[in-house]
């Protein structure tokens, strides 16, 4: 069923909020303190086309109106300013290969990027990382810089159908069918890399028991409520992205 000009407008400004309040909840963490990370949102009319943070400004100044909206070409669609290529060189091809994604994240962070160096999985060794237990990828792949949507269209295969991807030697990536789901499943995904960084001999549990807590913990709404959790902690006043 088509949703009328109102609905689509509504939604827009709910994936603009949410990926300004995304870019605020990533820098609480400290991370893109210096631009290496980029949140998209796909516009719900123009689905070739997705929102993200101009260049040039600081996640914890993000605001709905400084969000630019990126074509198909990688040119401005609307907005004015700069993007950053390599948004549209890996994020583009992804929402393209995936029509069920409505945003994907990817910055540079302190556990997430050491972690990725090692090009491996994660193992279901602490209660979160059940969450990404046969629903994660290993882009196995030399390219940390990627300079053309080439390099984005073999992210997206390696990536599949599943929630997230490790960049070897680069970082980590997510995706959701919300940018609140991507921001919240980011966030958890740095906790599981971190977890694997400081639990060196861990012993993991289970696939079943892996399968059980997953089942549970990733139902339906379960990641609109982290990302509330993270804004009440992170992003009390809402209303700084306006």
């Amino acid at each position: 069923m088509s949703m009328t000009a109102s609905e689509i407008e509504a939604e827009r400004q709910k994936r603009k909020r949410e990926c300004a309040l995304g870019y605020r909840v990533f820098a609480s963490q400290r991370w893109g303190d210096i631009g290496d990370g980029h949140i998209s949102a796909r516009d719900p009319e123009r689905t070739d086309c997705f929102w993200l943070l101009r260049y040039g400004i600081s996640y914890h100044q993000a605001r709905v109106e400084d969000l630019v909206l990126v074509g198909p070409d990688g040119r401005l669609a609307e907005g004015e300013g700069f993007s950053n290529p390599a948004a549209y060189y890996i994020h583009h091809p992804i929402l393209m290969a995936r029509p069920d994604a409505v945003s994907a994240a990817h910055v540079h962070t302190q556990w997430g990027t050491p972690f990725s160096a090692e090009a491996r999985l994660f193992e279901p060794i602490t209660h979160e990382s059940c969450i990404f237990f046969e629903d994660h990828a290993l882009f196995d792949d030399e390219e940390v810089q990627v300079q053309d949507t080439d390099g984005g269209k073999r992210i997206a295969e390696a990536l599949g159908d599943k929630r997230a991807v490790i960049l070897r030697n680069h970082g980590l990536l997510t995706v959701g069918a919300s940018v609140a789901e991507t921001v919240s499943s980011f966030v958890m995904m740095e906790r599981v890399a971190e977890a694997h960084m400081k639990a060196r001999e861990a012993k993991p549990i289970s696939a079943g028991g892996a399968r059980y807590a997953k089942a549970d913990l990733t139902q339906p709404g379960a990641a609109s409520i982290q990302f509330h959790w993270l804004l009440e902690r992170h992003v009390p006043d809402r209303s700084v992205v306006e």
